[in-house]
């Protein structure tokens, strides 16, 4: 792999100065990270709580190349090219533009308040049964990781599939026009990061950002009934000649599922637009219906033939951590979803989970649900709306947010049956490790700041 000479990057971030000996040196790889760097590599030294010009000898002894340096009134060490910039994080994204422009893949670009992971594994599974696809890994979907996944995009890349999160205004206008992609998808209006937008519709226009990058003629994919963006979704295709696509269970709908059964481990569906076929996806939750009808309409966007979509999404690979059944201990199952969390996701995954958890008892672990605002708390105590005694036999609550939780669940689960630990992961840990017996299905589901994963793995098997 190859991004470019010292020259031309130089060129392509309009660096203020460099080391001219180096001119026509290769650079093969990008990282701020000095544990990822080898061989020929350019560093990008960022300032976050620690300042990355502070691990240049790090970088150096890894085999990087060059760095982006940004200290004026510092002279860097000896063995690796400087090219000064203003700011490494803007010359870092100006790389990525220019490198996604040299390979000119095709660029598709996933946000929503939640299945914005898992619509980009089965989107990227979809087009990979034509084409070379690179897709983000893990959770790189900012504007640090976005540019890094674009910069860490093989040469002979056809298919760029690119989540796009964001907490705010404005960040996801950002990643849009910085990868400008001819296909968008959101994936759902739910309430998360109410605390910086405010309300639902104000997380329908700082997702409908995903828009101001589109390119000419582009589609957009979007949820069918959900007014909040139909109607401004409306308005602006007048002006801005783009198609609309919705997806979903409505009749508006240009690919439409019915019939959805829920499974331990898989979900069946029938579609029945644009034709009549039986799906079945290897995960659990009939929200999943809808994230892989945004990927199967991507694929259609893209070219690839309908039977072809589906043979794909039937065996696409989840992220790690996303609705993952993993074995615990003394014979239990956990039901890991810890990575992510919104009000709305957390309610889908409960009601899945117990209608097809089966054997012992089913017990819920649950944990804050983070940036919710002033509507935290009630956000947090309408989880209840899905919880009832016949259904979950346990309940662990975790964080000070849900103590609303607790709180509403009290009147209708007796004392013994409802657990509720404020800011102790080792005496929630505790705590199952002495409940957990055969046969029992956990749920863990909560936002990844939560420290919730570290509960998962103290109660894997081994």
């Amino acid at each position: 792999m190859a991004i470019g000479t010292v020259a031309q990057i130089v060129k392509a971030v309009k660096a203020i100065d460099y080391q001219t000996d180096y001119r026509f040196d290769m650079i093969e790889s990008v990282s701020f990270d000095t544990r990822k760097l080898s061989q020929n590599s350019l560093f990008i030294p960022l300032k976050g709580q620690t300042d990355g010009h502070d691990y240049i000898q790090q970088a150096i002894d890894q085999g990087a190349k060059a760095v982006f340096w940004g200290r004026q009134d510092q002279t860097p060490p000896e063995g690796i090219c400087a090219i000064w910039v203003d700011d490494p994080l803007e010359a870092f994204q100006e790389l990525a533009k220019w490198y996604l422009e040299k390979i000119q893949p095709n660029v598709i670009g996933i946000t929503g308040s939640s299945g914005k992971t898992t619509t980009k594994d089965m989107t990227a599974a979809v087009l990979a049964s034509r084409y070379r696809v690179y897709k983000t890994q893990g959770n790189f979907n900012n504007d640090i990781g976005l540019p890094q996944t674009i910069l860490d995009m093989p040469e002979d890349t056809e298919q760029l599939v690119l989540e796009m999160g964001m907490s705010d205004f404005g960040e996801i206008e950002f990643l849009s026009k910085l990868a400008k992609p001819s296909v968008a998808a959101i994936t759902l209006i739910g309430e998360s990061h109410m605390e910086n937008l405010g309300s639902r519709a104000g997380i329908a226009k700082a997702k409908l950002e995903i828009l101001k990058g589109l390119r000419e003629k582009g589609s957009i994919i979007f949820p069918a009934n959900e007014p909040l963006l139909e109607q401004q979704l409306e308005e602006m295709q007048a002006e801005e000649h783009f198609k609309v696509l919705p997806f979903g269970e409505g009749s508006s709908s240009v690919i439409q599922a019915e019939n959805i059964q829920l499974f331990e481990d898989h979900t069946i569906f029938d579609l029945v637009k644009p034709s009549k076929q039986s799906v079945q996806l290897p995960v659990l939750g009939a929200y999943n219906v809808n994230n892989a009808l945004a990927a199967l309409q991507v694929g259609l966007e893209c070219g690839v033939p309908l039977e072809q979509a589906i043979e794909a999404i039937q065996q696409f690979e989840l992220t790690k951590n996303r609705t993952q059944w993993v074995d615990g201990i003394h014979g239990s199952k956990i039901l890991n979803d810890a990575y992510n969390a919104s009000p709305i996701a957390m309610k889908s995954v409960i009601q899945s989970f117990t209608s097809v958890a089966t054997k012992g008892r089913k017990i819920v672990v649950l944990g804050d649900i983070r940036e919710l605002g002033e509507q935290s708390k009630a956000l947090h105590a309408s989880i209840s709306e899905v919880m009832f005694p016949e259904d979950i036999q346990e309940v662990y609550l975790y964080g000070e947010e849900m103590s609303a939780l607790f709180e509403a669940l009290k009147t209708r689960f007796e004392a013994s049956h409802l657990h509720y630990v404020e800011n102790d992961k080792q005496a929630l840990i505790r705590l199952l490790e002495e409940e957990l017996r055969q046969n029992d299905q956990v749920l863990v589901k909560s936002s990844n700041g939560t420290g919730l994963l570290s509960v998962v793995e103290a109660l894997k098997e081994g």
